[in-house]
């Protein structure tokens, strides 16, 4: 199944899910107006919302209840964009300028909140202790990461351990929650809820790791950051971490500098090192296997064309370019 067929197969629930998210970002503060239908024209893979829609229709869930968390899961995961953005001073995503760039770092963070404040208020629209439960844990889990990383930024003695624990934090835990909703919506089986969330947790955190090979291998004509950006704000990521832990010394000594003092000055210098170590092979192969940990987690469920989709989204987490 190719990636336009999935998007074809979820093609009615995601334009409501689309919808949704216009009709619950309206606000009559125009700011927020502005601000909200510049971030909907950015685009962006609508990955997580369409992992809630899949999961919901794979557990043979027949309701509505999906739109919403669906859309949900976007208003959180587009807050967590701001918010980075602003913490990290971009000024590009996606090949275009930032919210904070164009508008403000102040009106960045508080159209933030409230994209916060919002999904809140959703998630009592379902009715659901359990939906409450699961997305509150995971939105302080998020939070919980994005600190980690700020505290691991320009710390060349980050392990792979550590980082791992971070990108599960950061990225992953929300993928997990996403597809762990579906199954809950559906009232199907511990099992199972488990199950779609281990999928979630592997397949975002395959989807982490191929960003950092890609930062490192594809520049903005494709994905629409400058190589090397997260060097630029010294995150020690898994190629650097990979690299710095197999180097000779010399090697070893210029991915340390380059992690502790940031900036571009280094980017040569830190490709070679990459390269001769083979660290964007290592990295890679790292996610191949978080997506086969994520399609053997969902081998249980009932066969589906929802079920091979997300099972092709998997492949598609390591294959992409972008």
């Amino acid at each position: 199944m190719s990636i336009s067929a999935i998007r074809t197969l979820a093609a009615e629930d995601m334009q409501a899910v689309d919808d949704c998210i216009r009709q619950r970002l309206a606000s009559p503060v125009v700011l927020i107006n502005q601000l909200s239908e510049y971030i909907i024209r950015s685009g962006g893979k609508r990955l997580r919302p369409l992992l809630a829609v899949l999961a919901a229709r794979a557990c043979g869930y027949r309701g509505e209840g999906h739109i919403t968390l669906a859309a949900v899961v976007e208003f959180i995961h587009t807050a967590t964009l701001l918010h980075d953005d602003v913490v990290d001073a971009s000024e590009l995503r996606r090949g275009r300028e930032t919210a904070n760039h164009l508008f403000g770092n102040e009106a960045a963070v508080l159209v933030g909140d409230f994209l916060y404040s919002r999904a809140f208020e959703m998630m009592i629209d379902v009715g659901s202790m359990r939906v409450m439960e699961i997305l509150a844990h995971a939105t302080n889990v998020i939070a919980e990461g994005e600190v980690m990383q700020l505290m691991n930024c320009h710390d060349a003695d980050v392990d792979e351990e550590r980082y791992m624990e971070v990108i599960r934090s950061k990225t992953a835990k929300l993928f997990e929650a996403a597809c762990q909703l579906g199954a809950v919506l559906a009232g199907r089986s511990e099992t199972e809820e488990r199950a779609l969330a281990r999928y979630g947790m592997h397949l975002g955190t395959a989807f982490q790791l191929i960003d950092d090979v890609l930062d490192y291998s594809s520049g903005s004509d494709v994905t629409g950051k400058r190589m090397g950006d997260d060097l630029a704000e010294g995150k020690p990521t898994l190629p650097l971490i990979r690299a710095l832990s197999i180097g000779v010394p010399d090697d070893q000594a210029v991915i340390r500098g380059a992690i502790e003092s940031g900036g571009r000055d280094q980017v040569d210098a830190v490709l070679a090192v990459i390269q001769r170590t083979q660290a964007l092979d290592y990295a890679r192969a790292q996610a191949e296997q978080e997506t086969a940990m994520a399609i053997t987690a969902i081998a249980s469920l009932p066969p589906s064309a929802h079920r091979d989709a997300l099972t092709e989204l998997a492949r598609f987490a390591v294959e992409r370019e972008y």
